[in-house]
């Protein structure tokens, strides 16, 4: 079976080694030292700023909105994954959905002004498998008024734009560890944050804890654990590797399905991209179906993501959203995977061809 995805495993003595250590100490949660060992070698790895590892990837999301007091109305995304759009919802916001860029598959910036009302507190954009938003303009409009910025980074591990962590930009930027992930502690996850939020953002990840006996505010538990923590650690020295194979592959794509009708992910110029995932855009819903279908009789299974656009769901105040919802009827992301051959990738690309 070829599953859109498959969880890097490094070797198994390496991680029990690197777990013993909190075997040793009985410490399994609590910030533990791995917890802390993990985050300095990502913020070294990522130079990244301020970093926070919680127990997933959708905790950084809600602790942002709370700890911003965001209230009222918050701009976002309809083509992303359902945390997203969830969490405002979970935090009693209101979703105000603005259309993506038929290229980028990011937030469209030219339409997000339009969608300001008095009620709008923040701006939550997702970098779309990785591709960065247009950071800069989107900035501008949150300074003209006054409103925090929020990125859905979940697919950036290691993504950098014009020079800089795509971590760095933002007042709030969050990214999942998750198994399906190119970098993973499992299940997990991680925030950034500038430096005026850090402390809110951690005693709010943490029960709102103040040392043992005291509390400065409301917080829940969001804290990642040491055996995640001894998972990140082992899989860490690995991403050299794993980037470059999947570099491959994704050559390996481009080339076998120059000349069809499908249409890759335009990256934005100043990217220096993570090869996260491999989408292509059919020219219609009947022919991604036919593809899908032929892979399927032949054990591979790539994924509409993302499917349905997320101004669709059944919680929210329909709205039509054009482009969102003529993508995500026409995408689905190929199979993409470190250990992946370029023979299967070769076979992937000929059932497509056959199938349209």
């Amino acid at each position: 079976m070829i599953n859109v995805t498959k969880t890097f495993l490094p070797p198994q003595d390496e991680y029990q080694a690197i777990l013993k250590r909190a075997w040793d100490t009985g410490w399994m949660t609590n910030r533990g030292v791995l917890v802390q060992e993990l985050e300095a070698k990502l913020k070294d790895y990522l130079d990244a700023g301020n970093i926070i590892a919680m127990t997933n990837g959708t905790l950084p999301l809600q602790i942002a909105i709370k700890a911003l007091g965001l209230t009222g109305e918050i701009i976002t995304t309809p083509f992303s994954y359902v945390a997203t759009t969830s969490i405002i919802v979970w935090e009693g916001c209101t979703p105000v959905f603005v259309d993506i860029h038929p290229e980028y598959l990011t937030i469209d910036e030219t339409k997000i002004e339009a969608a300001i009302t008095p009620n709008t507190t923040a701006i939550l954009a997702t970098h779309v498998f990785g591709n960065p938003c247009d950071v800069e303009t989107i900035q501008a409009i949150a300074d003209k008024y006054g409103l925090k910025v929020i990125y859905d980074a979940a697919h950036c591990f290691g993504v950098t734009y014009k020079g800089q962590s795509i971590f760095n930009y933002g007042d709030v930027s969050t990214c999942s560890f998750h198994a399906t992930k190119l970098f993973h502690t499992g299940e997990g996850g991680a925030l950034f944050c500038k430096s005026e939020h850090y402390d809110r953002m951690f005693y709010h990840h943490n029960f709102g804890h103040k040392g043992q006996e005291s509390f400065q505010g409301l917080g829940i538990n969001a804290k990642m654990s040491e055996p995640q923590a001894a998972m990140g650690l082992a899989v860490l020295p690995y991403m050299r590797i794993i980037l470059e194979q999947r570099k491959q592959i994704v050559a390996s794509y481009n080339e076998a399905l120059a000349g069809l009708p499908l249409k890759p992910l335009k990256l934005r110029e100043g990217t220096q991209w993570n090869y996260s995932y491999y989408p292509v855009i059919f020219e219609n819903e009947t022919q991604l179906l036919k593809a899908k279908i032929k892979l399927n009789e032949n054990n591979i299974f790539p994924r509409r993501y993302f499917y349905p656009s997320l101004n669709t769901l059944p919680y929210i105040e329909k709205n039509s959203k054009l482009i969102s919802e003529d993508i995500s009827k026409r995408i689905l992301c190929l199979p993409l995977y470190d250990s992946l051959s370029i023979e299967t990738v070769d076979r992937i690309c000929k059932l497509i061809n056959k199938s349209l």
